[in-house]
């Protein structure tokens, strides 16, 4: 070979992406959004149920707090990775207030939202192997998260049955020995189930008994309706603290889902690891979001209940019309703002000349006739299931409803 002969590359059967990496699932709900969102700048009439993001602007008194902060110079360069200390205080005393028991500020990292909260707890707290007990339904992104930290998720299913909530019995039998934590989410992504205390009380029980860390999603704490009521885990069993992971942000409560702010609270150990990991992937989050964050947890909660008005209100209308269609049975959501309605009385039957099996199918199906966008089940577990949010506007709501009713009423 001339030795002005470029060399050849070796050949390599190696992938060009990770396994890791290439073994993800795009987030299901973010895609429904997506295509929604797509179309409609298409100039298609879609109306869109699958983001779980509120309709609201974010509070007037949270956004001017952002622009004084955007014209501050000490807001200009980085700050500590774990959070400005300022809000690290804030949360702790917020969580005083709406939880009920005490956490120091080193006990609180602040995260770029509340999935990276999730991602953070579980690769801190899980080794390759082991195994997570995960409710089912449950939030797209859980599993993928406890994939990603080298860990096997167990899903343990409850259907509209039960109303869509586990039982400690059901814990139980999940259980072996490579059992290294529960993920606990009350009140629920996608179902809108929430816990009542005497249930949130035993799985705390049963989880200290057996050693077993709780992750708890606590981002849609202060959307409940009816006689339901949010029950923090730590403050039922308080001896849970030092082995319980918080989850939450100011993404659901204050419509603030652009901001990208959340965080993670546990034992001190648990959060400086955290805090170390973040330190190499993100640094600190953004100092304007933060300062607004300030400005959220530290006021009154008087615009989150005009926004958790219009929720309920909204709830009322969806699960009554979802009730009217023959075939579909809907579960009535006490938090949140999601109505997950069993769909497995309409598959397997023809509509417009397409028999759906699956609620994917059925899905496809309502996007390309009547141009809605629902996330099917099995972004969240099992086939059967559709995940509607009601975090938008009321005529839309109802136009949407009233498109799957008309599709729906032509099942044979």
């Amino acid at each position: 070979m001339s030795q002005n002969t470029p060399a050849q590359p070796a050949s390599t059967t190696k992938p060009r992406i990770s396994t890791r990496i290439a073994a993800i699932a795009e987030s299901a709900t973010l895609a429904v959004d997506a295509k929604a969102k797509a179309l409609k700048a298409a100039g298609r009439p879609v109306i869109g149920f699958g983001a779980g993001e509120p309709d609201f602007p974010t509070p007037d008194y949270i956004v001017e707090a952002a622009v004084a902060a955007a014209k501050d110079p000490a807001n200009h360069r980085y700050t500590p990775a774990a959070g400005l200390p300022a809000l690290r205080e804030a949360i702790a005393a917020k969580t005083l207030r709406d939880s009920g028991y005490e956490v120091s500020p080193g006990q609180v990292l602040v995260t770029n939202g509340g999935k990276q909260a999730v991602y953070q707890a579980f690769a801190t707290v899980v080794d390759p192997g082991d195994e997570v007990l995960l409710p089912a339904p449950y939030w797209t992104t859980y599993p993928e998260a406890i994939r990603l930290a080298g860990g096997v998720p167990v899903e343990v299913f409850a259907g509209d049955d039960q109303g869509y909530l586990v039982t400690v019995e059901q814990l139980e039998a999940a259980r072996t020995e490579r059992t290294k934590a529960l993920l606990f989410c009350s009140p629920s992504n996608p179902t809108g189930a929430v816990y009542s205390p005497e249930q949130t009380a035993a799985i705390g029980r049963w989880a200290h008994e057996h050693g077993i860390w709780v992750l708890t999603d606590e981002i849609y704490e202060h959307l409940t309706y009816d006689d339901a009521v949010f029950t923090p885990i730590v403050r039922a069993v308080p001896e849970l603290a030092d082995t319980t992971i918080v989850l939450n942000g100011v993404a659901k409560t204050y419509a603030m889902t652009g901001w990208r702010v959340g965080w993670m609270i546990g034992p001190v150990d648990v959060i400086k690891a955290a805090t170390n990991l973040q330190s190499h992937l993100t640094s600190n989050v953004a100092n304007v979001s933060q300062r607004a964050a300030i400005a959220a947890v530290s006021g009154d909660l008087s615009a989150v209940e005009t926004m958790r008005t219009a929720f309920d209100r909204r709830r009322r209308t969806m699960v009554a019309m979802l009730g009217q269609i023959h075939g579909v049975r809907i579960p009535v959501p006490r938090g949140a703002f999601y109505a997950y309605p069993s769909v497995h009385g309409v598959l397997g039957r023809t509509i417009r000349g397409v028999t759906p099996t699956t609620s994917a199918e059925l899905a496809t199906l309502i996007l390309a006739q009547v141009e809605v966008a629902v996330v099917p089940g099995e972004a969240f577990g099992p086939s059967g299931f559709l995940r509607l949010s009601y975090a938008l506007g009321d005529d839309d709501l109802v136009e949407g409803v009233t498109r799957i009713q008309g599709l729906l009423a032509e099942a044979e």
